[in-house]
């Protein structure tokens, strides 16, 4: 289900375009260089909302997806549920392929 995205956020890390962490991706929102942030179902909801306040504050994109750390680790090699994309263009994609797997419920994040 998620293949497409995974693969999309293959590319971005590949590309260096992948920001991983709350405080890196943070520093990234902060020096506007974050095109979209996602953020996992398994972090927690103050880091949740620390996000969702400079992604606002930013007017950055921001996915709340079903995929875990875990997830991410094996897509990407790190485990994090906060990460930042800093090219448009792959932001746009990853975006796209995200928004293809989402249910009903993340829709209402």
């Amino acid at each position: 289900m998620y293949d497409a995205a995974f693969g999309a956020l293959t590319i971005a890390r590949k590309a260096g375009k992948l920001i991983l962490g709350f405080d890196a991706v943070c520093d990234s929102l902060k020096a506007k260089t974050a095109k979209l942030v996602i953020i996992t179902a398994d972090v927690s909801k103050k880091t949740e909302k620390e996000v969702r306040f400079y992604c606002e504050r930013e007017s950055t994109d921001i996915i709340a997806v079903s995929l875990t750390m875990e997830d991410i680790y094996k897509t990407v090699g790190k485990k994090s549920g906060v990460i930042s994309v800093t090219d448009s263009g792959l932001a746009g994609l990853i975006k796209a392929k995200l928004n293809e797997c989402r249910t009903p419920m993340e829709d209402n994040n």
